[in-house]
């Protein structure tokens, strides 16, 4: 099953085109994308329905799946090789901080650059569907909606900018959070716990890596998380990026005007994010 917010509506992608969840549902489920996953079971027994598709796709209406989540978890260093060359060691408990939810966008997004120092990180996206807390390990995945594609843009002078770090805004700028093009249910991957997933800037591939190589895989991130605060259906956890990203390198590179960042995410599809000048309007 593959959920999808079509201009601000719930919908279904099928082979046919979109449906329409709230028009399908006789109006038994929402219209706001947000609300359908506190009725993750009544979309399920729709979707299992089959319906008929209510009109056709256009990629150019699609917006972020999970527009307005109630919390955002998002893990640092779950990636070995990204531990490595951040030059810190393995974590034992997965390191958390948030995307405060409105930077999040969507799956053709263009967003404006705050400064020069603006970074790239391609993650898979987790999308819950039940209330989890205390979950025990081996039954992470059942708690689990599906799972998109995204990038936790990341500016990097805010981020580690002393006395303390401030990881949390240095990644919560307008547009830093996109995501999408839609939300996969696991029942839709070969393995969802061993995807490619790839970044490219400009048609240059700088991120290449597979899920498998998380330290904390999903499973091991709804367990830890949920040993602390309860999860609710509609959270987004962004579980972590990669090795390849361009503050680590030797100069370091970081995204400019015209750059268009492309990610990709088997079996998920690919988001497209475009980067501007910010607008003297913005510095009002």
């Amino acid at each position: 099953m593959r959920v999808a917010n079509a201009d601000g509506r719930a919908v279904l992608i099928t082979g046919e085109g979109i449906v329409d969840i709230a028009a399908a549902s006789g109006g038994l489920l929402p219209a706001n994308p947000q609300l359908v996953y506190g009725r993750w079971d009544k979309l399920r027994a729709l979707a299992d329905r089959a319906p008929a598709a209510t009109g056709p796709l256009d990629v150019t209406a699609l917006r972020a799946p999970v527009p307005a989540p109630r919390q955002v978890f998002a893990i640092g260093m779950n990636y070995a090789a990204h531990a490595a060359e951040a030059g810190v060691e393995e974590p034992t408990f997965p390191p958390t901080f948030t995307k405060f939810p409105p930077c999040l966008t969507g799956p053709e997004a263009t967003v404006a650059l705050p400064s020069e120092f603006v970074d790239w990180e391609v993650e898979l996206v987790v999308v819950i569907a039940h209330r989890a807390y205390e979950v025990p390990e081996g039954h992470g995945w059942s708690y689990v909606a599906g799972v998109t594609v995204g990038q936790d843009l990341s500016e990097r002078i805010v981020q580690t900018r002393p006395p303390a770090p401030q990881f949390s805004l240095g990644k919560s700028f307008p547009g830093f959070g996109p995501t999408g093009p839609w939300v996969v249910t696991s029942d839709e991957l070969d393995d969802p716990d061993d995807l490619a997933l790839s970044c490219a800037v400009n048609g240059e591939e700088v991120q290449k890596s597979r899920t498998s190589d998380l330290i904390f895989g999903v499973d091991a991130l709804i367990n830890r998380l949920s040993s602390i605060t309860p999860l609710l259906p509609g959270d987004l956890i962004f579980t972590g990026t990669p090795s390849g990203v361009g503050g680590t390198r030797t100069p370091p590179r970081f995204l400019a005007p015209g750059d268009e960042l492309v990610s990709t995410i088997e079996g998920i599809g690919t988001i497209h994010t475009h980067l501007v000048a910010r607008s003297k309007n913005h510095d009002r």
